[in-house]
């Protein structure tokens, strides 16, 4: 007879090793699927100097009507390395962090919404700590006038053009964006698991689901950090001296605000949606499977074992 497993229980079973490397399986492929959108979304949402010489044609207009396709679409994928190397070991510390903290905040209560924002607010503190460079990188080489070549190029410039603090300087303001993106998306996917699958089998149709809608809510009430911090993350790209010189959050919004009023905090808000909807259904389905199959395959193989040692 086959041996059963009981999902609902994996949470407390699953190693931080287990959680870890489900964790950058997630990472990888949640960013990897929806890249091209999200270079758009990073497109719309940088804000212009208002030169004549600078394109006014919308971005997703223009890629659509460039002479060649092709190399429009490879360039929305541009930058795709610096989210490679950067989202696997990110998210295996954010999924191993949330693992632990849940154990810690929830324990067996079966509902405590409190408990996973919080879990979800430290994992977060986690991940950007260590993914905030490869962002910024990430975006410097998503913009439609990037010059850089590689992910190794792109850094050097950055460090010796504007310092170190040119990898930080958006973290306050991507930690005032992160934290209750992630406090809201693990709080909202739990919830809509529980509703949806009560008896806790493992459902890839519920992870789904629950991821999907999860992320459309986090990134909706989001946004306008959203533009905030990739004002921040590319201001070194921009020909405005006023957005080259922004200092911090505040100055941020201040210039949002003066340049396109509050439309302006929602500057590419559907291609963030519609990132982060099939983004947040894919990381949570490929963590959650990938954290099912690492313990039922351990669980099988020590079951083997015992078995082979009660022979003898």
């Amino acid at each position: 007879m086959a041996e059963e497993y009981d999902y609902e229980s994996l949470g407390n079973n699953t190693s931080m090793g287990q959680n870890a490397l489900a964790g950058a399986f997630a990472g990888v492929a949640e960013h990897c699927a929806m890249y091209p959108v999200d270079s758009i979304k990073t497109r719309m949402q940088v804000i212009q100097s208002g030169r004549p010489t600078v394109p006014t044609t919308p971005v997703v207009n223009s890629t659509v009507t460039h002479p060649s396709f092709k190399a429009a679409s490879r360039n929305l994928w541009r930058g795709v390395n610096s989210v490679v190397l950067g989202a696997g070991p990110a998210h295996a510390l954010h999924f191993a962090t949330y693992e632990y903290c849940k154990e810690a905040f929830v324990g067996n209560e079966e509902h405590s919404t409190i408990g996973f924002a919080t879990a979800g607010a430290c994992a977060t503190l986690a991940h950007d700590g260590l993914m905030n460079p490869f962002d910024v990188v990430k975006q410097r080489m998503q913009l439609r006038d990037s010059t850089y070549r590689s992910v190794r190029e792109c850094a050097r410039q950055v460090y010796l053009k504007e310092g170190l603090g040119a990898f930080y300087i958006s973290l306050p303001t991507t930690l005032a964006m992160s934290v209750p993106f992630q406090s809201i998306q693990f709080a909202t996917y739990e919830y809509f698991r529980k509703y949806l699958n009560p008896a806790g089998d493992y459902d890839p149709k519920t992870h789904v689901i629950a991821g999907g809608l999860a992320g459309a809510f986090a990134s909706s009430v989001t946004t306008p950090l959203d533009v905030a911090k990739t004002l921040l993350q590319t201001r070194g790209s921009s020909h405005d001296p006023r957005i080259r010189n922004a200092t911090g959050f505040w100055d941020a919004m201040s210039i949002i605000k003066q340049r396109h009023g509050l439309r302006g905090f929602f500057r590419g808000y559907k291609p963030r949606v519609l990132t982060n909807v099939p983004s947040a259904a894919i990381s949570w389905t490929v963590y959650e499977y990938f954290k099912w199959f690492l313990d039922t395959h351990e669980s099988a193989r020590k079951v083997s074992q015992d078995k082979s040692l009660i022979r003898l």
